[in-house]
């Protein structure tokens, strides 16, 4: 008795520090006093709970679910179904959790809050909107503003990933949170301003209720507002802004945030618009994409879509194994896909197997028929690719729902006139103008839709270019008994009649309107004194006037035009005569005696009569001819007495301009700039 009864006063103990250290928030101080208890009461439910609530607390869920696992008997569903669901869901095991919710025996409203959150999770948007409106209707305490918000990302959700036209919730966008998510729907409906504006306004409130914090700082104000920031960044890629939005982008980057799924979807977004460019930049992007937890942080087109940039860059990187394994993952996840099979058809033309890929196509097109117009279009453009235009036509007509667009009809028509296939060009239009005719046999006493009739007079025009008068008065004739007033398609039929029944074009001539009902209320004045008119107006005058004036000028004398004086040379001497063959080139030149040969050989008994050869004459470095070069000590003077020495042997008659070489050094002296 004596201790049983020391037993329960030191559980009394326990469980008062339990209790103080819980209020206090120790939870891990807490753990140790709970554990002492079970080891006095290994199945004391009240201490289990505790102690399950303290390693949650701790972030310790794999334990906690395991001491719940343990411990079935005595801790019941009925007990522990938040708590087990609870950790379910943080270890991502989101279909247990939703399992241990449905198959508690109360729904406690902590599970229904659970439940909404499990719902999101696993994108069942519809009945996730319904659990949060039923919790918002039937709680009223401070977690209102958290259920909203959780609210306007349901629909936000929904607007972006099913398409979905969100309704008005009438929700006060009052929080930076609340205004973000009404961002991101107004981007999933393609209104991009108004999402701009909104996310303007997020970034706003953020900073504001942020910096009423004194022990927040401004990098924590930048990590919260980094996904703001990749959100406009987006809008600015949709919109076309990719040097904003690439410069953005890297700015987050820069910062490191800790949300792994942000900087996923940001690596991606950079990786889209470098395409098949930077790929060693897009390398190292795609390695932020493959973070630990970003499966369980993305929905499941976020994490397809960049599954599907992972195979293109493999593409783009000539990594062909691995695009081709990541494009067979791909299509074993989603078989009805399209494009795993277009990656796979790409990869193929770029090894030149252009007809493996459009084999690939085909397969694909009769497997899944809903597709198959789409996949058509890309075999009919490698067909193309390969010079086979004809097959490329029946490819195309072979799509049945697009036979009779206007698109596919010109598309094919110019295929065919490509091909000089005239008759077929003709087949195509007559299949399209009966396609209508077909389906508007309801309305045979209505006119014609406007498709309709442009293709009749399409196939009109054409068969007339292309010497098909017949058959092109018929379609005109179809056209004329539409609209009885169309004078352009009378004008067209009297024409193409006047080619071969000019009788008949006669008889129909009379139906054209008279001179007098053609006139039309012009006003002269108005149109003689609008801006065109009054150019070409004084253009007009302008060379009346010209002209006048030269009439009046044809009996004068023409005005002499004064003749400007020539340029002297800068040695110019008026008294000194003129070489007379100085026009002449030099070699026609009566005084000219050759070129010599060996100049810089030894000049010794050339010099003048009785002159003296000195050192500097005899070194060919010191020549007047030779580059310059730095000067050896002492010879500076010689070198520039010797340069201005022209022997008698090279000089010209009195008066004779200096040879080319002198010339070319006084340039060299006075030159400025430009070489």
């Amino acid at each position: 008795k004596m201790a049983a009864a020391a037993g329960a006063a030191a559980a009394a103990g326990l469980w008062s520090e339990v209790n103080r250290c819980g209020q206090n928030g120790d939870f891990a101080r807490a753990l140790k006093s709970v554990n002492k208890i079970l080891q006095i009461n290994k199945d004391d439910v009240t201490a289990l709970q505790c102690k399950v609530v303290c390693l949650i607390q701790n972030g310790n869920f794999k334990e906690a679910l395991g001491v719940i696992n343990t411990h079935t008997k005595v801790l019941t569903s009925d007990v522990i179904a938040f708590e087990k669901a609870y950790c379910e869901y943080r270890l991502n095991r989101i279909e247990s959790a939703l399992k241990t919710i449905q198959s508690a025996s109360q729904q406690t409203d902590k599970l229904k809050e659970l439940y909404g959150q499990v719902l999101y999770r696993l994108e069942r948007y519809d009945d996730c909107l319904a659990a949060y409106r039923d919790l918002i209707r039937n709680s009223q305490d401070e977690y209102e503003e958290e259920r909203k918000t959780n609210l306007s990302a349901v629909v936000a959700a929904q607007s972006t990933w099913e398409k979905v036209v969100p309704e008005d919730l009438g929700l006060r966008e009052a929080t930076y949170e609340l205004c973000y998510n009404s961002a991101c729907a107004l981007i999933g409906q393609g209104k991009l301003n108004e999402a701009m504006k909104k996310l303007q306004k997020a970034e706003e409130l953020c900073r504001q209720s942020l910096s009423e914090d004194s022990d927040v700082t401004e990098e924590d104000i930048e990590a919260e507002l980094a996904i703001i920031h990749g959100q406009m960044a987006y809008i600015m890629q949709l919109q076309g802004r990719t040097e904003d939005a690439l410069q953005l982008y890297n700015q987050i980057i820069k910062l490191k945030p800790t949300d792994v799924g942000l900087l996923a979807v940001i690596a991606n977004n950079i990786i889209t618009i470098n395409k098949d460019q930077n790929v060693f930049d897009s390398k190292k992007k795609v390695k932020l994409t493959n973070a630990e937890g970003v499966e369980h942080k993305l929905s499941k087109k976020q994490l397809q879509a960049i599954e599907f940039n992972k195979a293109l860059l493999a593409m783009y990187t000539n990594q062909a194994d691995q695009c081709r394994k990541l494009s067979a993952s791909l299509q074993s996840q989603s078989p009805e896909h399209l494009l795993p099979v277009l990656i796979q058809a790409a990869q193929l033309c770029r090894e030149k197997q252009h007809a493996k890929a459009v084999g690939l196509l085909q397969d694909f097109a009769d497997q899944h028929p809903a597709n198959a117009a789409e996949i058509k279009l890309t075999m009919a453009q490698l067909k193309i690719a390969q010079g086979s235009v004809t097959k490329a036509c029946m490819i195309l007509r072979s799509i049945e729902e697009l036979q009779h667009k206007p698109g596919m009809v010109s598309a094919l028509v110019t295929m065919y006139s490509h091909e000089e296939d005239i008759d077929s060009a003709i087949e195509v239009f007559t299949q399209a103008i009966q396609w209508y005719q077909q389906h508007q046999a309801s309305q045979i006493r209505g006119p014609k839709s406007p498709v309709h009739l442009s293709l009749i007079r399409e196939a009109a025009n054409f068969k007339l270019k292309h010497g098909r008068k017949k058959e092109a008065i018929s379609d005109l004739e179809e056209l004329w008994k539409q609209n009885p007033k169309d004078v352009h398609t009378l004008a067209q039929l009297i024409s193409a009649y006047s080619l071969v029944d000019p009788e008949k074009a006669k008889v129909l001539s009379k139906h054209l309107p008279s001179s007098d009902t053609m006139s039309l209320k012009v006003d002269v004045d108005a149109l003689e004194n609008s801006h065109g008119a009054t150019y070409v107006r004084k253009k007009a005058a302008k060379l009346t006037g010209d002209n006048q004036q030269k009439e009046q000028g044809q009996g004068e004398v023409k005005k002499k035009k004064k003749k400007k004086k020539g340029k002297l040379p800068k040695n110019y001497d008026p008294k000194v005569t003129p070489d007379p063959e100085r026009w002449l080139p030099m070699r026609e030149r009566s005084y000219y005696r050759g070129r010599k040969k060996g100049k810089k050989k030894d000049q010794v008994g050339k010099g003048t009569q009785g002159s003296t050869t000195t050192g500097s004459e005899l070194d060919a470095s010191r020549t007047a001819s030779s580059p310059p070069t730095s000067p050896r000590p002492g010879s500076g003077a010689a070198v520039s007495a010797a340069s201005n020495v022209i022997p008698p042997r090279h000089q010209k008659p009195a008066g004779a301009p200096a040879t080319k070489k002198k010339q070319q050094q006084k340039k060299k002296k006075g030159a400025k700039g430009g070489w």
